[in-house]
């Protein structure tokens, strides 16, 4: 019987999750929902890498697991769900680390490094010089212990750290489920750190003894990662563990092939969020970052994702992050959502994002109203507090110059404006349909184009010219603030003309 799937998601507390950390978080998630949808028991792991002290980031963990909760990636074990393998932070896990860095050293395949950091950073600074391969030059590896001790003194060094001993000779072959078999020549690999002098463990040690403890049973990872495979594989030879089987998943650039960066876009999720981007078109976006279905299907909701998902459809060449694609699909999410889902989702950007001047609270069932006219033009919810400022200001500050088709002159624009108003005075019923019915007409009686009369009645009830279709907003303004507005038009038209 095959062994149940245990993936896991080991972010390091040093800043605000990355794009490429939380698509491998997707990746993790995706293969345990869809292990069960086949009847098969599965779990996702989260554990916290935070033994790298001095890069630890106030706010950072807050940060991982609210990304992680916005796109709905929920955890099995981990911080706050505590599971039959806790500690799920590294600092508290540190017992188990020196215990197999121990264990290593007895066993001949880990030893004792005295030398010090100014010494290491001089061998480094010769190899460059000689533009020789980097890595440690194996000084202390062959001491014996009376030689080690001499040394110890000499380098003022009382706590060592511990390196493992990395074969001479010969080459390690990995396997790696995306990309097969992948073969590195030991003499290209120096004997890296397992435990520092502080006595915390390096990423190396710390992983692979975890990740034995916790059961893990596949290791999805970013293809950074692809060259401390063999050094991994070693480790998990010499502790005599039963490795997992590795996917290294492919790298995210920017358009320009280069890694991404700011001048790409955002790349901390949480900027998605506060940027108004749906957590579902995050999430089908960056899914569709290294994985497909096939060569055209672009937009998939979450259960469709989980269905097909499978690590045969993970490429090997670099996924591009394309911004604009990014937005086109953010856009058609929030297309599809229902009048009352947007209006609960836009809420709070515009109780954040509107002028001081509008009052709060915002009343939600007018926000209601005005959420379908808006709902076609929206690329983020962020655009919606300048899309709709004009429906909850209590007055409207523009450029009367704004009324005038620059075909026209002010007095003909003022007087269409005078007749619009007295007959929209004599109407009962404030509809979109009726105003339509009464205004369009008086176009033609005015001698002016549609175009023209429209524009400066659109300007007038809103202080702009591009908004949403004139007679639904008209009627969503409602009757007392469009005669009201087209009075001050005229006023403002008015002064003009007679300068």
């Amino acid at each position: 019987m095959p062994k149940p799937v245990r993936v896991r998601f080991a972010p390091s507390p040093t800043g605000d999750p990355h794009v490429g950390n939380i698509r491998t978080a997707i990746f993790n998630w995706l293969m345990v929902q869809h292990e069960r949808q086949q009847g098969n028991e599965a779990s996702f792991i989260v554990r916290i890498e935070d033994t790298d002290q001095g890069r630890k980031t106030e706010g950072a963990l807050e940060a991982i697991l609210e990304s992680l909760r916005w796109l709905g990636l929920s955890w099995d074990e981990g911080p706050g769900v505590e599971g039959p393998y806790s500690p799920y932070f590294q600092s508290e896990r540190l017992p188990t680390y020196n215990e197999a860095a121990d264990a290593l050293v007895a066993s001949g395949w880990a030893y004792p490094c005295y030398c010090s950091s100014e010494r290491l950073e001089t061998m480094r600074r010769g190899q460059m010089d000689r533009k020789e391969s980097l890595g440690y030059a194996g000084h202390c590896r062959e001491l014996d212990s009376a030689s080690l001790a001499t040394w110890r003194e000499e380098q003022e060094q009382e706590i060592p750290v511990v390196r493992f001993k990395v074969p001479r000779d010969g080459t390690t072959t990995c396997v790696d489920v995306i990309r097969g078999e992948v073969t590195f020549e030991n003499r290209l690999l120096d004997d890296f750190v397992l435990l520092k002098s502080d006595g915390f463990p390096t990423y190396h040690l710390a992983n692979v003894v975890d990740d034995h403890a916790m059961e893990i049973s596949h290791v999805l990872r970013a293809e950074e990662w692809l060259s401390s495979l063999p050094r991994h594989k070693l480790l998990y030879e010499a502790l005599g563990y039963a490795p997992p089987l590795f996917a290294h998943l492919p790298m995210i650039l920017g358009p320009d092939r280069a890694k991404l960066s700011k001048r790409h876009g955002a790349t901390s999720v949480l900027e998605y969020k506060q940027r108004g981007y749906l957590p579902e078109a995050v999430f089908n976006f960056l899914t569709l970052l290294g994985w497909s279905l096939d060569d055209h299907t672009e937009i998939m909701n979450r259960e469709e994702l989980v269905t097909h998902f499978g690590l045969d459809r993970v490429a090997k060449p670099a996924a591009i992050f394309n911004q604009e694609k990014l937005d086109w699909l953010n856009g058609v999410y929030i297309r599809d959502l229902s009048v009352d889902e947007l209006t609960n989702r836009i809420m709070p950007f515009l109780e954040e994002g509107l002028p001081a001047d509008i009052t709060r609270p915002i009343d939600r069932e007018y926000v209601r109203q005005i959420a379908p006219l808006v709902q076609e033009r929206l690329k983020t919810l962020a655009d919606a507090p300048d899309m709709v400022a004009f429906f909850l200001q209590e007055s409207l500050s523009y450029d009367p110059a704004l009324l005038v088709d620059k075909q026209l002159t002010p007095e003909p624009v003022l007087q269409a404006l005078k007749a619009a108003t007295a007959r929209l005075q004599s109407l009962d019923v404030w509809q979109a349909e009726d105003l339509e019915t009464l205004l369009r007409p008086m176009a033609e009686e005015l001698n002016l184009k549609t175009r023209q009369f429209f524009g400066a009645i659109r300007s007038a009830v809103t202080g702009r010219t591009a908004t949403p279709p004139l007679f639904e907003t008209m009627e969503v303004l409602g009757r007392e603030r469009c005669l009201l507005r087209l009075e001050e038009s005229q006023r403002l038209l008015g002064a003009v003309s007679s300068l």
